[in-house]
């Protein structure tokens, strides 16, 4: 046996084609997940160059007039992608304000819930909007929320007037916030609920025989415990800052909220897609995407500088 050497300074005595005899059905494993990166996530990559052309779709990308920074001017001296740009920026910091530490605490008072039973069952309640399409949740806020709707109904059989929360931008605002939290709080509780089986108890432990009510053993032992998984979701929420699905403001947007409903991925869709603007569409895809990288290596920086591991 080689006494005090490291495994690296082991694995050199070893023959390559001894090595390579032994675990090539592990590289054979990883070749997989390889290759399907590079056709489905890295190859598509290369369409980018269309966001710098005047893309024909008969003439193909490489075939196609180049035009620079043209499709970057028109959106940049766009007057409706900065109105896109800017409710973006408010729906997304309003999720993430309001939905991003809900999740946190329901993870961690249901952690703290002894009954078995009552935990799980609860669990799995919050999860099951996860699976629901945003084309039924919209169609749930319409029935609930509507002029004629069973929230109205409610308020005017109490003798109040009608709160009209799908038709003014402010109040839908709040809808569209809290909706997604009912929608996606239960995925991220589950991630938290894993990073929460894994803290020491006998900490809490410690602190309870120390004399600290379950309160100060949350703050103080729970939580900081579970702080390196909650700054990695927060800083990639944060990547996503300048980017929003598609799906969830069309289906609960209408004309009467458009000044708010109106974000980016609707105005590419309506500006670009529909007029065969591929081109344009990926200029703004592209910047988009640009900026959320930076973001995220923004974030991340300052996280590590605050005593945080970050994401890489």
């Amino acid at each position: 046996m080689m006494k005090g050497k490291t495994t690296k300074e082991r694995m050199r005595k070893i023959p390559f084609k001894v090595y390579f005899r032994n675990t090539w059905q592990l590289y054979f494993m990883l070749l997989i997940p390889v290759i399907y990166m590079l056709l489905f996530r890295y190859k598509p990559m290369i369409g980018g160059v269309i966001a710098f052309k005047k893309f024909n779709v008969f003439a193909g990308i490489w075939n196609s007039p180049w035009v620079g920074l043209a499709n970057f001017k028109e959106a940049f001296g766009s007057k409706d992608f900065w109105n896109a740009l800017k409710n973006t920026l408010i729906l997304n910091a309003g999720d993430l304000i309001i939905g991003f530490p809900i999740p946190v605490f329901i993870a961690v008072f249901l952690f703290e819930i002894r009954n078995i039973h009552i935990r799980k069952a609860t669990q799995t309640i919050l999860y099951l909007p996860h699976f629901l399409s945003w084309v039924i949740i919209a169609g749930i806020i319409t029935q609930l929320f509507s002029a004629s709707g069973l929230v109205n109904d409610l308020i005017r059989r109490a003798g109040f007037t009608d709160v009209n929360f799908l038709s003014s931008p402010f109040i839908w605002r709040f809808v569209y916030w809290f909706s997604g939290v009912w929608q996606s709080a239960g995925y991220s509780l589950i991630i938290y609920l894993a990073a929460l089986t894994a803290t020491d108890p006998s900490l809490g432990e410690a602190a309870y025989i120390d004399g600290a009510t379950r309160l100060q053993r949350i703050a103080h032992v729970t939580i900081p415990q579970i702080r390196p998984t909650i700054s990695i979701m927060l800083i990639m929420q944060l990547g996503k800052i300048v980017s929003i699905d598609f799906d969830r403001p069309y289906m609960m947007g209408n004309t009467l909220v458009k000044s708010a409903s109106d974000v980016i991925s609707t105005y590419v869709y309506n500006v670009g897609l529909q007029a065969g603007r591929f081109d344009f569409a990926t200029a703004v895809g592209l910047f988009q995407s640009v900026v959320g990288i930076i973001l995220i290596l923004s974030v991340n920086k300052v996280s590590k500088k605050m005593g945080e591991e970050g994401i890489m």
